[in-house]
């Protein structure tokens, strides 16, 4: 029985031998949900990037999908052609494209302003090999001037090329829908899969939500914040209940798919699939 819409997830790249065994592991778990894709993060100023390729390549040879992400920022043209090409040649037909940000203490540097202008550059390169995908913000970017502003970027990558969108986690259903309809009014019709995030870990989340800018309604806030160093299992089944809830409220409403932060754990996600109907 498949889930009642396409599901997929995210994993970075590990650092460790051991954290790569890991990862091992629960990617096998997480295959028995069927996703559509995996896709696999790039580190600041592609910090990560040949540990990025490799967990790309392990993807694929496991007989799945693998959409490796890709950021622009601090890259030149030659470097990002090269990156392309080596993706081709992996057998990698989905990307995941990025600005990016890059390491501290580095200036601006690279081609590339824009992840609109990637964008375009993957499509002059490429033609429609890849399938692009993009990153969106139902809550706005955090260093964007205003929601409007923040909804004519995502345009501008969808006019310059993408297919899809991913959005950055949040908590408010409402968010999401009332951004879907925004940029269904400027003509935008390419799909918005939701970005899911499941609450294991009070404090990690709280550290998460502030640094990126996604928002946690005050009710959830003081929910975890009381919940912090209690018993584990007790803040896992609370955050599933959360999850769930907020995942099926956003099936019901038509979203075209789920995409899962996994933060490269089988448990919590699978546990989310089971409670979806899995």
């Amino acid at each position: 029985m498949a889930l009642p819409v396409p599901i997929s997830f995210e994993f970075f790249p590990p650092k460790t031998p051991e954290g790569a065994r890991k990862l091992c592991a629960a990617r096998a778990q997480l295959y028995a949900a069927g996703p559509q894709f995996c896709s696999v993060t790039y580190g600041a100023g592609g910090s990560t990037q040949a540990g990025t390729f490799d967990t790309v390549r392990q993807i694929l040879a496991e007989g799945v999908a693998a959409a490796s992400h890709i950021s622009c920022i601090g890259a030149t043209r030659e470097s990002m052609r090269a990156n392309l090409v080596a993706l081709r040649d992996m057998g990698v037909r989905r990307l995941v494209a990025l600005r990016g940000d890059l390491p501290s203490g580095f200036g601006l540097g690279g081609e590339f302003q824009y992840a609109s202008d990637l964008v375009a550059f993957i499509r002059a390169e490429s033609g429609r090999h890849f399938h692009i995908e993009v990153a969106c913000y139902p809550e706005m970017h955090p260093q964007a001037r205003n929601p409007q502003d923040d909804l004519r970027a995502f345009a501008a990558k969808v006019n310059a090329g993408a297919d899809s969108a991913i959005t950055q986690y949040f908590f408010n259903a409402d968010a999401y829908f009332r951004f879907v309809q925004e940029a269904r009014k400027l003509g935008i019709a390419a799909p918005i899969v939701p970005g899911i995030m499941p609450i294991t870990n009070a404090a990690q989340l709280l550290r998460f939500s502030d640094a990126c800018g996604a928002e946690i309604p005050r009710w959830l806030r003081l929910r975890l914040q009381s919940l912090d160093g209690g018993d584990p299992q007790t803040i896992r089944a609370f955050g599933l209940d959360v999850v769930a809830a907020l995942s099926q409220r956003l099936i019901d409403g038509g979203a075209p798919g789920l995409h899962c932060y996994t933060l490269n754990q089988a448990g919590p996600v699978l546990a989310l699939c089971e409670r979806l109907g899995l």
